[in-house]
């Protein structure tokens, strides 16, 4: 076997081999395509019905890098009719920074002046985002039994926005406090958690 025949050779094995690769291949992307394809056809028509129910809830609250107004910010506390009128600015604190390296990790703190008595008490806490695929990052429900009505987490956040604290009172009052922060790498750019 001359030197011409061997690379003739392994390069026919070569080729055979790269072939069977991308034949595998192709046949996997083919099989993944018409899967997805297929999977995003059923998706499609339950997006599509939701999409055309008008008191859908999911609907308005799934938007990605948008910024919102507060009156579409308010709208999405679902079984409560707001208006940024009905807020007082007192009484709730939050606490945020000015500036967030990261998005995917932000330290957040929320405290209400609040006597937690079973006459006077804070029922809901609500952390709006208005810029995140997702608008209320967290809901909390409260009562008497918690002593104080503070909450310390860490959200993630999608950009530079305003983030808005809301709590409720068991007398229906309304307090508001809000802080913009400027995010210089993004987190949660799509709907999910």
């Amino acid at each position: 076997m001359t030197i011409a025949s061997m690379s003739n050779s392994s390069q026919s094995k070569s080729a055979f081999a790269q072939h069977r690769r991308y034949g595998m291949v192709l046949g996997l992307r083919f099989s993944l395509g018409s899967g997805l394809m297929a999977l995003s056809s059923l998706m499609g028509l339950g997006f599509a019905r939701s999409a055309s129910a008008k008191d859908d809830p999911v609907e308005h609250m799934m938007t990605s890098g948008k910024l919102r107004t507060m009156q579409d910010m308010l709208a999405g506390i679902h079984g409560h009719d707001l208006h940024e009128s009905q807020l007082k600015r007192e009484g709730i604190e939050l606490q945020l920074s000015i500036l967030a390296d990261n998005g995917n990790s932000v330290p957040l703190g929320v405290s209400v002046n609040s006597p937690m008595t079973p006459e006077s008490h804070i029922q809901d806490i609500y952390l709006l985002s208005q810029r995140n695929p997702v608008l209320v990052m967290a809901h909390l429900q409260l009562g008497p039994w918690n002593g104080r009505a503070e909450l310390n987490t860490r959200v993630r956040l999608a950009g530079s926005q305003k983030v808005v604290a809301l709590a409720r009172t068991n007398k229906d009052q309304w307090l508001m406090d809000s802080a913009d922060i400027i995010v210089t790498e993004s987190a949660c750019v799509d709907a999910s958690n």
